[in-house]
């Protein structure tokens, strides 16, 4: 098996829009956006995106394919954005069960109005109660982890 963690180029984002078919049919934006990835055997398995907003970067798209997953392959990922990007504070919105997974990688569960407005307003289907969503606003501070 061969294994490559690094990332994508710009014309390499319709692998990663392939990837989140299966993940809320994300898209990629070059013109803000950063995708990290681990390629096995050539495949793309993992993807982690960094997004600059107005108000600072969101890192999401943290996903595994299925026949991937258990292997570590979405921490690989995410440590690559995180030695790439990681120099400014990073917020994500992270699923209640995946807190503690951020948590080992530096990210602090903060309240939801500590959120940048650019990003905040990504989840104002919430109407102010994220945890209603399944969701818990993170953040990590350079040098954290």
């Amino acid at each position: 098996m061969k294994k490559e963690v690094r990332e994508l180029k710009h014309e390499e984002f319709p692998l990663a829009e392939k990837v989140w078919t299966h993940y809320r049919n994300q898209k990629a934006d070059p013109g803000r956006e950063r995708i990290f990835g681990v390629f096995v055997d050539g495949a793309l398995a993992a993807t982690a995106r960094c997004t600059r907003h107005p108000g600072g970067l969101e890192m999401d798209c943290v996903f595994t394919l299925d026949e991937y997953r258990g292997g570590g392959y979405a921490r690989e990922a995410v440590q690559r954005l995180l030695d790439e990007c990681g120099s400014e504070t990073i917020y994500i919105h992270s699923t209640l069960p995946l807190v503690g997974f951020y948590g080992k990688l530096g990210f602090v569960p903060i309240p939801e109005a500590r959120l940048p407005a650019s990003i905040k307003e990504r989840f104002v289907f919430c109407f102010g109660e994220m945890a209603g969503c399944n969701v818990a606003p993170m953040m990590r501070n350079p040098g954290s982890g």
